[in-house]
C-alpha cells in the first residue's frame, strides 16, 4: 500500500484513440497508448498497443505493455475509465492481479450503468459475461462533486484521490491521462481531439 505519495510519483496513464463504430465490422483497432510520468512533473516515455473494437483485449495489452516495457518503477496504473475501443472493458482485477500495481479510474461523468447494459444486451451475444465485468468494478467515489469521479483497486480511495491530485496540473484530468488522450487521437486522426 501507498502510504504517502510523493510528487515525483512514477505513473503510468491509458487512454485509446478515435475509432468508428463501424469499424469492428471489419476487425476493426485502434491505438492503446500509455503515457509514463513522474507525478504531474516530467513525461518519461510512452508505451502502445492496437487493441480490438469492441473486443476482449483491452487488459491484456496493458498487461502486455507494462510488463514488457522497460518501465520497471511504476507505482500506480491508471485509467480513463474502463471501457475502451467501444465496450473492449478492461479488468480491473486481473489488471491489478498481474502487473501488481494499484489500478485508480477516473473519469468525468457518473456513468449510466442501466444505459450501458441496455446497449450490450441489445448489440452483443456475450453481452451478460461484459455486464459481470462491468458489475465487479469497484463503486465510483465522488472526488469533485459532479465534476470527477474514481475509482481504485489496491489502493484505498483516500490515497487514491492523493494520487489523482499529485498528477493533475491544469483542470480536472491527471496529466498522464490528458497526455496519452492527445497522443493517441493525433495518431489515429492526424489531429489530438479535445477531451
Amino acid at each position: 500500500m501507498i502510504r504517502k505519495v510523493k510528487r515525483e510519483i512514477r505513473v503510468i496513464g491509458f487512454d485509446d484513440g478515435t475509432f468508428s463504430f463501424s469499424d469492428k465490422l471489419g476487425g476493426g483497432r485502434t491505438l492503446l497508448v500509455g503515457v509514463v510520468m513522474k507525478g504531474a512533473l516530467e513525461v518519461v516515455g510512452a508505451l502502445s498497443r492496437w487493441i480490438s473494437v469492441d473486443g476482449w483485449d483491452a487488459t491484456e495489452a496493458m498487461v502486455d505493455a507494462i510488463l514488457n516495457s522497460r518501465f520497471k518503477d511504476l507505482r500506480v496504473i491508471m485509467l480513463k475509465g474502463v471501457t475502451y475501443a467501444g465496450f473492449n472493458i478492461v479488468d480491473l482485477g486481473r489488471l491489478h492481479r498481474e502487473t501488481g500495481l494499484p489500478v485508480v479510474v477516473v473519469v468525468r461523468k457518473r456513468p449510466n450503468l442501466r444505459a450501458m447494459e441496455e446497449a450490450l444486451r441489445k448489440h452483443f451475444p456475450d453481452s451478460e459475461r461484459r455486464i459481470r465485468l462491468l458489475r465487479s468494478a469497484p463503486p465510483l467515489f465522488e472526488l469533485i462533486p459532479g465534476k470527477l469521479y474514481i475509482q481504485s483497486v489496491g489502493v484505498d480511495l483516500e490515497t487514491a484521490a492523493e494520487i489523482v491530485r499529485v498528477t493533475t496540473s491544469n483542470g480536472l484530468i491527471p496529466e498522464p491521462l490528458r497526455l496519452a488522450h492527445i497522443i493517441a487521437s493525433a495518431v489515429m486522426t492526424g489531429e489530438s481531439k479535445r477531451e
